[in-house]
């Protein structure tokens, strides 16, 4: 008997060591304490010391983008405009990385092509059988060109003569590369050529070398990408023919229209050329806070003119235009804020 209370006391003296050393072990500080995640459904939301929310926005490929420019311009206005956010412009593999980053939490906002916010919701294309129902809206933004850009001094005037060339279709992943691979299947030429996979910077360099015969981009005119090869060397752009824009259209891509690039646009460009476009879309990831989402929503269209310091196509950003070409559900944060604004939300943008 006196053997078994010594076992017991030596089981409740060890429990009780063991207990306070787990309590000491949850007094010790954390080794790094900012920033402090909050989780709220499904993401965890990062916050800096002074408790605001650290968001950081997934642009472009590289400083030649117009998503760069717009993009890391807008983080700088968050930083100046709001007390709740701090944000950080990145660049990253375009588009399509950009709508997977925030499908896995790894992106809170970004830009991304209308299109590739579509086929990302609906899990179609690059995102088949995975699709991405973190996104949300806060809006469209500016329409985005189809640029097919070759040398003035080619002998390359229509897609047909894209045949046996080498032809850069955009950064691996990227919406631009998705887009590419549309227009050369609609006419018809994309088993014809030679797909080059390069960012806007390297793809300038590789046409002003002559080691690539053209480029597709997909960004808002003037585009410095394109301006960097114009400076150098002048520079054309194909034209997208109504026959390639009607088969897009049968074919299920609705969100292909028909614009015009004015003559004079780069160096070279002698001529207005006519091709499609999609619309560049601000898109976050479902679990952002409301009040985060409305801080955003009201520093983008107060400040326009500010973003416009980076690139004259943030002039065209309009809370009245939000919604054309919006293939996702809008952030209820953003609902908040066109409906306080008097802007009518239609149900179908709801969620």
């Amino acid at each position: 008997m006196r053997l078994k209370a010594y076992v017991a006391v030596f089981l409740v003296l060890a429990i009780v060591v063991a207990v306070s050393g787990c309590a000491q072990e949850e007094k010790k500080p954390e080794a790094t304490p900012t920033p402090a995640p909050e989780k709220t459904e499904g993401v965890k939301i990062p916050k800096t010391e002074d408790g605001k929310y650290v968001v950081t926005i997934y642009t472009g490929s590289g400083p030649g983008s117009v998503y760069f420019a717009v993009g890391s311009m807008f983080a700088k206005v968050l930083n100046k405009k709001s007390d709740m956010i701090y944000a950080k412009g990145v660049t990253s593999g375009a588009s399509v990385a950009n709508a997977k980053a925030i499908g896995k939490g790894e992106a809170l906002a970004a830009i991304i092509q209308n299109d590739v916010t579509y086929y990302a919701w609906n899990g179609k294309f690059q995102f088949e059988g995975k699709p991405v129902k973190e996104l949300r809206g806060i809006g469209t933004l500016y329409p985005e060109p189809v640029q097919i850009v070759v040398r003035a001094d080619s002998d390359i005037y229509t897609l047909d003569d894209l045949r046996g060339k080498k032809v850069v279709v955009g950064a691996a992943g990227s919406g631009v590369a998705a887009t590419a691979e549309r227009v050369l299947k609609a006419a018809g030429i994309w088993d014809d050529i030679d797909p080059v996979y390069q960012t806007f910077s390297e793809a300038a360099q590789s046409l002003v070398l002559g080691q690539v015969d053209a480029e597709f981009t997909v960004i808002a005119y003037p585009a410095p990408a394109i301006d960097q090869i114009a400076v150098k060397v002048p520079v054309r752009l194909l034209p997208v023919p109504d026959e390639v824009v009607q088969k897009l259209h049968d074919e299920g891509y609705p969100f292909y229209v028909k614009v015009v690039v004015p003559a004079g646009t780069y160096n070279g460009q002698d001529e207005d050329v006519q091709t499609i476009a999609v619309k560049s879309t601000f898109a976050v990831h479902r679990d952002l806070p409301d009040e985060v989402v409305y801080e955003m929503t009201r520093v983008l269209y107060e400040n326009t003119d500010e973003l416009a310091k980076a690139h004259q196509v943030a002039k065209q950003i309009d809370m009245n235009g939000a919604f054309e070409g919006l293939m996702i559900p809008l952030h209820p944060g953003a609902v908040k804020y066109y409906e306080e604004k008097g802007i009518s939300v239609p149900a179908d943008l709801k969620q």
